[in-house]
């Protein structure tokens, strides 16, 4: 049958919600493949007026935003960004979503399912025919239906045309031509969406064909469609001769397409790690002060260590790395848009396929070596459900940027008199962190996350220059839900630590209490040795405190099952203490065993402390940071799961609880037996 000739469906149609005076905003879907422009045109719509939430049962993300459609019954709407699909029909998360959203069997909210008054499908204008069918499948759902031809800016540039009162008259609804990037035919949009939402008919024609992935039928039908209503005005150029396909001959290259990955993605985090200090450091400045004036205005006791050392440090020990987040996602939207990360998902799927990961999985590895957090988030773009559950399990393998102050003040206590040595042991813990991620998920897509390895379904976007308006709403909208999401939670696990390392108090020593005597003593006729005996003073009490503290006395408990690894008590605390945040332990070392409060950045660089850790001894003679210990402690810390926070986004992102705790179960037992045998080598060469 000819698509000229489809009859007008007269089946069973699913009725939305009556829409009356007191009744909710309607209720508008919008759907579209992959990189057609879908969440650039969700962004013009609704700008800053979004939520990000999950779709109850799942961890994929619900957008929903409030849209002004002008005049008449409908003048507010919802709009509801479903995720993005190649099919309705195929077996994959992002699908099943959208049929049960479309079928009226989820909404958004988790409140009374209902099928959506009105759904927008986002074309692209570029690639009309392979867009269609997913149209189709829209069509068949009887729905009122507007479709939003998107991109027409880049189909004029190709010498498309596209008839549009053809495309209407086929397809049995409204057509729109827009560009979402500049606006262009926005308002047309939202005056047809109106117009679908106030008559509440359903599309005049249905695609032939039922509902399957593999229908021939609606491939032929998006085929003749296409055929019919799109020409060019110019010679289509000879295969390979574009612009674009010479592009992709380089960046899809096996050998070339790495090197060119490589390049970009070291690039990209060079610019994070430069551009964000400034900021970074202009938060810790600013946390710091406000903690100096809070500590100013209130009176010593309970109540100014807790907003002092635990909510302002907590907070500033979470706010830190948002410049980082924020710049990280920044980049990585400019990169998607430019249509550049499709293809090093499709070159980077030729070397994580073997380990059962897909190209997808690049990103938040990636991202993983700034802060295991946005790079857990950023799992969310991988289809597979057993491949991004993986993804998610072995992020924290990679190296973050908390590591680092551990990993220079170890590798200058294994080499003090050799930078080269300390420098290859340095990226050697680079190197360790990603084998043992990438092993890792080989072991769980044989185990616990065995399943079908599904081929990668990708299809390369055109080439076209980066909106800036999108990649800054998007590092908004992420930067927002990571302070709202993770940091509520980070800054509760913050304050307990804290509890737990200044409680109970203890009354200092009596040899304390004598230096601070003698201070006094000597304040008027040698103010200068009186300033350092009151300094020597603090350190002991800051020791004293410390090691009699709730995380002292766990350290005591747990000191008998880290000898293996060559950890007396004062390590075993610093141990615990870092499960807070990785670089606590360098800050906590200071304290118990030089006696200053210092943080990571500082103690890891100054010298002196390193000298004094070098040369600081047991009770019974033995040094504390031995070669075989530094060694144990530097694989331990490379692959140890030591990041409460990191755990939280784990649960929250796997979308069970159960997989945090596998997680810290795996990684803190790798990291034991490695720190074990990495101890016991050293020890026999030593």
């Amino acid at each position: 049958m000819s698509t000229s000739d489809a009859p007008t469906v007269s089946t069973p149609t699913l009725t939305p919600p009556t829409q009356g005076s007191s009744a909710l905003p309607a209720r508008v879907a919008l759907l579209g493949i992959p990189n057609t422009g879908k969440t650039t045109l969700f962004n013009r719509l609704t700008g800053l007026r979004h939520r990000t939430g999950n779709f109850p049962g799942t961890t994929l993300e619900a957008r929903v935003g409030r849209i002004n459609i002008g005049g008449g019954t409908h003048a507010n709407a919802s709009l509801v960004d479903l995720p993005g699909t190649y099919s309705l029909e195929i077996d994959q998360l992002e699908a099943d979503t959208c049929r049960r959203v479309l079928d009226g069997r989820l909404t958004e909210g988790g409140g009374a399912a209902s099928a959506p008054d009105a759904v927008v499908v986002v074309l692209d204008a570029t690639n009309l025919s392979r867009n269609l069918v997913l149209a189709g499948e829209v069509l068949r759902r009887r729905l009122p239906t507007v479709v939003a031809l998107n991109m027409m800016d880049l189909a004029r540039n190709q010498g498309l045309s596209i008839n549009l009162d053809i495309l209407r008259e086929r397809l049995g609804c409204r057509v729109v031509a827009i560009n979402a990037r500049s606006g262009e035919g926005v308002d047309a949009l939202l005056s047809a969406l109106g117009q679908t939402l106030s008559d509440s008919a359903p599309p005049s024609r249905t695609p032939p064909g039922g509902r399957s992935v593999d229908d021939r039928a609606l491939h032929t039908w998006a085929e003749e469609l296409h055929e019919a209503s799109a020409s060019t005005t110019r010679p289509m150029p000879a295969p390979g001769s574009s612009a674009t396909d010479k592009a992709d001959r380089i960046l899809t290259h096996p050998v070339l397409g790495l090197v060119a990955f490589v390049t970009i993605m070291a690039g990209l985090f060079m610019a994070i790690f430069s551009l964000a200090t400034v900021p970074m450091d202009l938060i810790d400045g600013l946390f710091a002060h406000a903690g100096d004036l809070v500590g100013r205005v209130l009176p010593e006791g309970i109540l100014h260590d807790l907003i002092v050392n635990g909510v302002v440090a907590g907070v500033g020990a979470t706010v830190i790395f948002l410049p980082q987040i924020c710049l990280l996602f920044f980049l990585i939207s400019l990169l998607e848009d430019t249509g550049y990360l499709a293809r090093a998902a499709f070159v980077m799927d030729r070397v994580l396929r073997p380990f059962g990961l897909p190209g997808h999985s690049f990103v938040p590895l990636l991202s993983s070596h700034a802060c295991a957090l946005p790079g857990i988030m950023a799992a969310r773009g991988i289809p597979d459900r057993r491949e991004r559950l993986a993804t998610i399990l072995v992020a924290p393998f990679m190296t973050c940027s908390a590591r680092l102050p551990v990993y220079v003040l170890l590798t200058g206590l294994i080499f003090p008199h050799s930078p080269l040595g300390a420098a290859l042991a340095f990226i050697g813990c680079y190197a360790l962190g990603i084998l043992a991620g990438v092993f890792s998920a080989l072991i769980a897509r044989r185990t616990i996350l065995r399943g079908p390895t599904r081929p990668m379904a990708l299809e390369l976007p055109s080439y076209k220059f980066p909106s800036i308006r999108t990649a800054f709403i998007t590092m908004y909208d992420r930067g927002l839900m990571f302070l709202k999401k993770a940091g509520t939670v980070i800054l509760a696990i913050c304050i307990v630590l804290w509890w737990l390392g200044a409680y109970p108090h203890v009354q200092p020593p009596a040899e304390v209490t004598a230096l601070r005597e003698q201070a006094a003593a000597v304040q008027t006729a040698q103010p200068e040795q009186a300033e350092e005996l009151t300094l020597k003073a603090d350190r002991m009490e800051h020791q004293h405190q410390a090691a009699n503290s709730f995380l002292g006395h766990a350290g005591r408990i747990a000191q008998p099952i880290f000898a293996p690894l060559g950890f007396d008590w004062q390590v075993s605390i610093g141990v615990l203490a870092s499960f807070a945040a990785r670089e606590v332990f360098v800050g906590t070392m200071a304290v118990l065993i030089v006696g200053d409060e210092l943080d990571a950045g500082e103690a890891a660089a100054d010298q002196g402390v390193r000298e004094q850790l070098a040369s600081a001894q047991r009770a019974d003679g033995t040094a504390v940071f031995s070669t075989p210990t530094a060694w144990s402690l530097l694989v331990f810390f490379v692959l140890a799961m030591q990041c409460l926070p990191t755990l939280v986004v784990t649960a929250r992102e796997a979308g069970a609880s159960k997989w945090a705790f596998v997680q810290l179960a795996w990684m803190s037992g790798v990291a034991y037996v490695a720190a074990f045998i990495a101890y016991t080598i050293a020890s026999a060469m030593t």
